[in-house]
């Protein structure tokens, strides 16, 4: 199993210590939050907490994911980095591909790109983007970015996008894992027909175990069963090694985890010692355990 540690909402100075100090734990991925703009009014809701509320998402701070990616890569040697995740129909296609192609050819393949559709309908009217259709403009942009970032000359033609045969280079030596977040059926039937995994974001655990047993049935369905496939999950059982056990048996190949509730209001204030000592204890009593 593969353990992911995961941060957001704080101090911005905080993340390349916590990357390398999280390498050197033994973790093997590291998170990186996409916010673009916090609107001052607002009918949308989070759905990722309880209510729906979003209020505290109001000032805090968040660097451009794919700047984040290549500032940490340089500082660190291991680590893979997965934005959690890119509101990817809202931004240009070719754009996101060459993005993600830099940063996978600069931290020498240690880059995997976890893509959703934003719940804010104002991500899409600051970048000029209708709200409408954005699941089906998601499949065409996790297309031509599967396409352009191979290296090779790719040409595409579909109902949001055209664009000609070009080559962008340089390339990534490896494929760019493409991995989707979201609980509907329509996110979890794109991450087995069009991407490389899933990306869980959360919640109980009988509710896990739905979202798991569908996915089971898509990739069924769809003849993909002994295809390569990552899931990666938030579950209390992460925090013990039973219950890593638990996971692996239920095909999970990656945990993410965080010690710090990130949804509340005003400003971060545990010190960076502590986030140290935290992730550095669950590495001695938990990672080392399940895999050593």
């Amino acid at each position: 199993m593969r353990f992911t540690f995961a941060e957001a909402m704080t101090d911005p100075s905080y993340y390349a210590p916590l990357a390398q100090a999280a390498e050197q734990a033994g973790y093997s991925g590291f998170t990186i939050p996409d916010s673009l703009a916090y609107p001052e009014e607002s009918d949308a809701t989070y759905p990722y907490t309880p209510d729906g509320d979003r209020e505290f998402l109001d000032g805090k701070a968040f660097i451009e994911t794919f700047i984040q990616a290549a500032a940490l890569g340089a500082v660190t040697e291991t680590i893979r980095f997965t934005p959690f995740v890119v509101k990817l129909p809202v931004r240009p296609p070719a754009l996101v591909a060459k993005q993600a192609s830099s940063v996978a050819y600069l931290t020498n393949n240690r880059f995997a790109l976890g893509v959703g559709t934003s719940p804010w309908p104002e991500d899409y009217d600051i970048m000029g983007v209708d709200f409408k259709r954005r699941g089906k403009r998601m499949d065409e942009c996790m297309d031509i970015i599967r396409g352009l970032t191979t290296g090779d000359y790719f040409e595409f033609h579909g109902e949001f996008y055209d664009i000609p045969k070009i080559k962008m280079t340089p390339a990534p030596t490896q494929p760019i894992p493409l991995l989707v977040g979201g609980h509907a059926d329509l996110a979890l039937k794109r991450a087995v027909v069009r991407g490389d995994g899933w990306m869980h974001g959360g919640g109980p655990a009988e509710e896990l175990d739905e979202l798991l047993d569908k996915i089971a049935d898509i990739r069924k369905a769809e003849g993909k069963t002994n295809d390569p496939f990552e899931i990666h999950v938030i579950s209390m059982d992460a925090y013990s090694v039973d219950g890593c056990k638990r996971l692996e048996d239920k095909g999970i190949t990656d945990v993410i985890v965080g010690f710090r509730m990130p949804y509340v209001r005003g400003a971060d204030t545990e010190p960076l010692e502590k986030k140290i000592e935290h992730l550095n204890w669950y590495a001695e009593n938990v990672i080392a355990k399940v895999n050593g």
